[in-house]
């Protein structure tokens, strides 16, 4: 059996959270393969199924994200699974907007979900981060990760998911680098369409319109020794 976790915060309040991706990864796989319904057990709700010909469980904790290992680690020990069973999905600050990695193993990166998850399940189990952007500054983080996608994200976020679930059999039989490339075709350069345009800057001037500038002739003084030099000079002489 193979535990597909994502992770999320329970909740009408968190659930367009950008931290909530990993909830809608999983809901994307549920509603695209043969699932039971979803039930409430080992603190999250699960849902079993099949897909690749391989035994699956769903499973969204309910325990908040810094708890999700409590969840997911009893669900391991009831069905006595390895690290090695489990995947984890969730959102990734560090990743562009739209970008997906998967990898075994690793540090939590301050993401505390996975601290739970490390905790509590062993750390050699399959990382599936799915990439929500920075905010560029520290103060912004909190707020940008509980802050719900906008409706501009759907370019990305939709074809991201639709591709995840459409292609999950790759995820269950490991085929991780075939998995990446459809998820990156699916995506393409959507997210990076509906980056804000830049404030545009005054064109700088050209080298010509400087020498220009430098050759304009300057007043002149009218008073000072300059000027007394300048009218002995150029001055007419006087009669």
């Amino acid at each position: 059996m193979l535990i597909i976790a994502g992770l999320g915060n329970p909740g009408g309040k968190y659930a367009g959270n950008r931290h909530n991706i990993g909830f809608m990864a999983v809901d994307a796989i549920h509603r695209r393969h043969s699932f039971s319904p979803w039930s409430k057990k080992f603190k999250a709700e699960i849902a079993e199924g099949e897909i690749a010909g391989e035994k699956v469980l769903l499973i969204k904790p309910q325990t908040y994200m810094n708890l999700s290992g409590e969840s997911v680690g009893e669900a391991m020990r009831f069905y006595k699974l390895e690290a090695a069973d489990l995947v984890a999905v969730y959102d990734e600050l560090d990743l562009l907007a739209g970008k997906a990695r998967i990898k075994t193993g690793g540090g939590h990166g301050g993401h505390n979900g996975i601290k739970s998850l490390d905790a509590h399940c062993g750390k050699e189990y399959r990382r599936l981060r799915l990439g929500i952007g920075h905010p560029g500054v520290k103060e912004m983080v909190q707020h940008h990760v509980l802050g719900d996608f906008a409706k501009s994200d759907r370019v990305w976020v939709e074809p991201l998911l639709d591709a995840l679930a459409d292609n999950a059999d790759m995820l269950v039989r490991k085929e991780d680098s075939q998995l990446m490339n459809k998820l990156a075709l699916a995506v393409g350069d959507k997210a990076e369409e509906e980056k804000p345009k830049a404030e545009k800057k005054p064109a700088a001037q050209s080298h010509i319109r400087q020498a220009r500038n430098h050759a304009q002739p300057k007043k002149l003084p009218a008073t000072g020794p300059m000027a007394d030099m300048l009218k002995r000079m150029f001055g007419k002489k006087e009669d």
